[in-house]
């Protein structure tokens, strides 16, 4: 890339940040560094660095080296080697795909302008998406012995036009489709499929692999699914050595939590199979990243510090002259003295402002810029833009062994759209351009069209045997074929019989337990399952002990990469903690925004990898949706089939911990998510049936959903639960019992008694039960229904409305609610308690039979930190408050 700068100008620069007090012995220092790195080579330099800074540290020398290197390419020329494509062919079609993404934005608002759509991101991106498409990212060739399985490729969602634009060109999309863009539901009314707006696969399931719309989810999830692949080569589950995962991000993205938040798990697992691409072209939404600053610098400094391989990807092949000739310093020394709001005001004005504003500002700089056209100087390309800079530090990342590698890749916001959008503060908002605008596109571009096509964004497409044509095939052919491409192609998991691993939790014969107790149990029997066993993933958030677990760490061991250098402290304990190379346990510290990115990345092996993973993670049910629900929801847009376990749920339950870790609202979140199935079980029999359900739905019948399960950590009597139960338990309820007083203790004969229904869920059901028992005392029939799914009771109800009205899209559903249905064999008012907030059982007051009062109890407000009992009575779930409900339902109140 850049020529090596001249030791002359390594001294200028030095000299310039601190005074030298003794220039003759810098300049010996200097000459040694030099010959030492001629004679011996540079690892012979670098471990004398390592000595003299050891050396200081002993010497209490208040030194470290800085993270910062000059703000030139990570790559000189001499090591960027020979570019392996036709760079005249590339450069075309890279300007092709500029102007087909920007026709369909345009188009788009023009017609609709509520649609919105970016144009300035993927101008910016183009050709580091190019370069990746034509030489590095390779696509899945199959699942067969010796086939390649596919790269992973993370796209930066406001730039999804441009990979339209590309498929459009393979033939893989066609002009109607980029006719409807952002219009996924009158699409196919005129023959086209829309397309979503940003990666989606939910809406695109056969194109889009990652969900990326949401800042800060694809980082994450880039370096959990990383990690993932090598734990599947570690397990010998799948060798996915030789695949890479690539993700081109924004700068500006970069400020996102989830962004920051795993670099150093990915510097610390080695992983040197990821590189993410990070598109810096100094803009946000609004206005610069870091306009005061450089974020090039700034994000150096961070991956340096975490750990990574940083690559600097800053200026064109056209600077390489200028660099040469700067024996001076003067031309880097003003780069880095240049704050990215003024580089952003540069790459705004055209070649003249540029030659009077930056090469003018000292005799040095004017005349390097001596010789060149104003246009010239317009033209000169940051790195991001130029083929030949960004192939090198592609190349020099795929190389990279022993760390992850971030390139930093210096670009311009709506670059080529001139005076309608390059670096412009608007830029982000740019949807229409006018006339002059577009032919100024063109122009810039060297697109084949005329004045009327250019105005009427007529759509370019190369004839089928031009070379540009022929080249896209070619390259994409020796890469496995086109991307993105999303397979669901994989192997049927069969599921046990339930008998074998949950009869005790079917047959209880009132046994105490817990709910997470009875999980647990049936965890560690799967897990000895020969064929279903070594596909599961245990997840945990640093709380395995917490839910009674530690007798699976060795059995199956927490994964490691580099197995267990140490001897643990309780090693002789029954319970030792044991990690492993081949460990199935992903413990993944004090981090929920982790643990849902393993979830997600083992939730989706089927389709990323062609190979089925069942993952249950477990944790503390008010740090999942509360905490980390985007990651859950984009994990839903993927696809994801698994099991989410919200333990210690509810908002009484986990009675000292107090408000931030009392659930009262999961189920209420989970209930938004289409392909989510919620349960809130009450016992051990009806946990067992919806976890068979769930295995055999999603790894069995490989549907598309995934199941959130909450679990109690309160011991009390489990019951039998009967074989006519299980349909129930699935469909969101059944029939539990019925209470009441047969005879009249007076007269012996049977009393006329009033009756109530009584409905609840999870932790308060015992309390129903409880409540039901002392109405019967009173001589009030008290029938008690078990609620296992309130969201699926509704969803229900809901298909049902819609199969009778015969609304549009429906799907017909029963003549009755399935909850209308039980109810139909009960009487008297219905009072329905639960752990959660009111809003959780209200969400079913439709289906309730006409005529009969519906009284809802939940845990509305703040949790608070007191015993089980003191926090029932204060929600007013428990027993006592229960029955005083019914006796006020039953008298009018």
């Amino acid at each position: 890339m850049n020529a090596p700068m001249p030791l002359a100008t390594l001294a200028t620069l030095a000299a310039a940040a601190s005074p030298d007090t003794d220039p003759q012995e810098t300049a010996e220092w200097r000459d040694a560094l030099q010959a030492l790195v001629a004679t011996a080579g540079p690892e012979r330099a670098r471990f004398l660095l390592d000595e003299l800074n050891r050396l200081a540290g002993q010497l209490r020398v208040d030194w470290r080296p800085g993270l910062n290197t000059p703000y030139v390419n990570t790559v000189s020329v001499q090591e960027q080697g020979v570019f392996p494509g036709d760079l005249a062919i590339e450069e075309r079609l890279a300007s092709i795909m500029r102007w087909n993404a920007l026709a369909m934005v345009v188009r788009a608002n023009q017609a609709y302008g509520e649609l919105g759509g970016h144009i300035a991101s993927y101008a910016s991106a183009a050709d580091l998406f190019e370069s990746g498409f034509n030489h590095f990212f390779h696509a899945r060739e199959g699942l067969g012995e010796g086939q390649h399985r596919g790269d992973l490729v993370f796209f930066q969602p406001h730039s999804a036009p441009g990979v339209y634009a590309r498929a459009f060109l393979e033939g893989r999309l066609s002009e109607q489709d980029l006719m409807h863009y952002r219009q996924e539901i009158t699409a196919p009314a005129q023959g086209a499929r829309g397309l979503s707006s940003y990666p989606h696969p939910w809406l695109m399931p056969d194109f889009w692999q990652f969900p990326t719309g949401s800042m800060g989810i694809g980082p994450i999830s880039s370096i959990y699914h990383a990690r993932f692949m090598r734990y599947l080569t570690h397990r010998n589950l799948l060798d996915c050595s030789a695949r890479k995962v690539w993700g081109v991000f924004g700068d500006g993205e970069m400020d996102e939590p989830e962004s920051m938040s795993a670099l150093t798990l990915a510097a610390r697992e080695g992983l040197d199979n990821l590189v993410w691409v990070v598109n810096c072209n100094l803009q946000r939404l609004d206005g610069p990243v870091r306009g005061n600053g450089r974020i090039i610098d700034e994000l150096e400094r961070l991956f340096a510090g975490a750990g990574w391989n940083v690559v600097k990807l800053v200026w064109g092949s056209d600077w390489d002259g200028l660099f040469a000739r700067d024996l001076t310093g003067a031309l880097v020394r003003t780069l880095e003295g240049t704050v990215d709001g003024q580089m952003q005001t540069f790459a705004a004005k055209d070649g003249r402002y540029n030659r009077d504003h930056f090469f003018g500002q000292t005799p040095e700089l004017a005349a390097l810029a001596q010789g060149m056209t104003d246009e010239q100087i317009d033209r000169l390309k940051r790195g991001g833009h130029d083929l030949v800079k960004i192939h090198a530090a592609y190349a020099a990342a795929a190389r990279h062994r022993g760390q992850p590698t971030v390139i930093l890749a210096h670009t311009k916001k709506g670059y080529g759209m001139g005076q309608a959008g390059q670096g412009k503060m608007t830029t982000h908002s740019q949807k229409k351009l006018d006339d002059a605008d577009l032919i100024e596109f063109r122009n810039r571009f060297n697109l084949p069209l005329s004045d009327a096509q250019a105005t009427g964004l007529a759509f370019y497409k190369p004839g089928d045997d031009s070379p540009e044509m022929q080249y896209l095939r070619r390259q994409r052919q020796a890469l496995g074929g086109y991307l993105p491409r999303r397979d669901t192609v994989c192997d049927v998991l069969p599921a046990p019989p339930l008998a074998s691993y949950a009869q005790f939790a079917l047959a209880a014969d009132g046994k105490e337990m817990s709910t997470t107790m009875a999980f647990v149990r049936m965890l560690g029997t799967l897990l000895k399952d020969a064929t279903l066993g070594p596909r599961i993933v245990p997840i945990v958030a640093d709380e395995a002990r917490t839910f009674g677990m530690a007798n699976l760490f060795k059995q199956v061991g927490i994964y490691s990469s580099v197995g267990q250098r140490y001897a643990p402290e309780d090693i002789g304990s029954v319970l030792s903690y044991r990690e492993a190379l081949d460990g199935q346990i992903l413990e993944e510290g004090i981090s929920e925004a982790g643990a849902i990115a393993s979830w997600t990345a083992a939730a989706t092996s089927y389709s990323v990898h062609g190979l089925a993973m069942l993952p249950f993670y477990i944790y503390y049910s008010m740090f999942g949706f509360q905490r980390v629900g985007d990651a859950i929801w984009a994990a839903a847009d993927q696809r994801a089939r698994g099991f989410l376990l919200g333990a210690t749920s509810g908002r009484t339950t986990l009675g000292g911990e107090g408000l931030q870790h009392q659930d009262g609202s999961s189920h209420l979140a989970a209930a938004t998510i289409p392909n989510c199935k919620a349960y809130d079980p009450a016992f051990a029999g009806e946990l067992a049936v919806i976890v068979d359900a769930g295995m055999r739905e999603m790894v069995a019948e490989q549907r598309d959903v995934f199941y959130y399960v909450t679990l109690m950590n309160e011991n009390y009597a489990q019951p039998d639960l009967p074989a006519e139960a299980h349909a129930g338990v699935l469909r969101g309820c059944y029939l539990f019992n019925s209470y009441q007083r047969l005879l009249d203790e007076r007269n012996g004969s049977i009393s006329s008694q009033k009756n109530v229904t009584l409905l609840g869920s999870g932790a308060i059901l015992t309390e129903v039960i409880k409540a039901a028992q002392r109405l019967a005392d009173e001589g009030i029939a008290a029938t008690v229904v078990s609620v296992t799914s309130w969201s699926e009771l509704a969803r229900d109800g809901q298909a049902c409305e819609i199969g009778r009205d015969g609304g549009e899209g429906g799907e017909a559903g029963d003549a009755k609610p399935w909850l209308t249905q039980v109810l139909e064999g009960t009487s008297g008012p219905i009072i329905a308690a639960t752990d959660y907030v009111r809003a959780v059982p209200e969400s079913v007051r439709a289906y309730v039979p006409e005529g009969r009062r519906y009284r809802t109890l939940g845990t509305d407000g703040f949790g608070r930190s007191d015993t089980r009992a003191a926090l029932r009575a204060y929600f007013g779930v428990d027993a006592a408050s229960i029955a005083q409900a019914a006796r006020a339902v039953l008298t009018g109140g």
